[in-house]
């Protein structure tokens, strides 16, 4: 009878520190996105972790380029094209695309090359909240912070914090940096053609550029210009 009480009173303690851990992450969380609705980021996580990496571990490290601007001072272009490119159902979705991601795993099934399904929020929570690692508890991270950007930021937030924080190449964050970089203008300034380019090559920025395209981002681009006409304004 000692034992069976001891064995209740453990998993009760159990089961309070795990209820406290998980309404403490709860509140950690929604402290951080509450705060960068109103505040724009000086820096990302993944460019801490960049850094660290650099220091601990003698990684390769080049100091970003990164220059907010917010989303009236971007390309409308831009705007569209990465809409066009990444995220078609952007307006309509709360984060997660279930049709695209029925579309991704019902190709993974007939034996495709796979493909991802991440929305605009998705990488944004990525290029914000998480180190640029890839495993399992990262991709868990992500979807997590998506619920609650997509609770507390409406989607021009998202888009504008997506824009200004997304990985545009070795040491280029963000569409000022990316526009400077690669077209000498500024984010505002982007073409058309300029702003299908960059976001055609967003799915893989340090294998692909802008300024020099292979044929299959050409291709991308010219897909991307042809969605782009069909694509909101925010």
């Amino acid at each position: 009878m000692k034992k069976k009480t001891q064995r209740h009173a453990i998993a009760a303690w159990v089961f309070k520190t795990l209820v406290k851990f998980f309404l403490v992450l709860v509140s950690l969380t929604l402290l951080q996105v509450a705060v960068f609705k109103y505040v724009n980021p000086p820096f990302t996580v993944n460019m801490v972790w960049e850094r660290l990496r650099h220091q601990w571990f003698d990684a390769p490290y080049v100091v970003p380029a990164y220059e907010w601007r917010n989303l009236s001072d971007i390309s409308p272009h831009l705007k569209q094209a990465v809409i066009a490119a990444e995220d078609q159902r952007f307006l309509t979705h709360h984060g997660f695309d279930f049709q695209e991601i029925k579309i991704v795993l019902t190709q993974a099934m007939e034996g495709k090359p796979p493909r991802g399904a991440s929305t605009i929020t998705m990488q944004a929570a990525r290029s914000v909240f998480m180190p640029a690692t890839r495993n399992f508890v990262r991709k868990l991270g992500e979807a997590w912070y998506t619920l609650f950007m997509e609770l507390i930021w409406d989607k021009s937030r998202i888009l504008e914090m997506y824009l200004n924080t997304v990985d545009w190449g070795t040491g280029i964050v963000g569409a000022q940096a990316g526009a400077h970089r690669y077209f000498k203008t500024t984010a505002a300034g982007l073409t058309r053609d300029q702003a299908a380019l960059m976001a055609a090559v967003l799915p893989s920025p340090h294998k692909w550029s802008p300024v020099n395209p292979t044929p299959y981002v050409k291709k991308r681009q010219q897909r991307i210009l042809a969605y782009m006409p069909n694509m909101p304004l925010l």
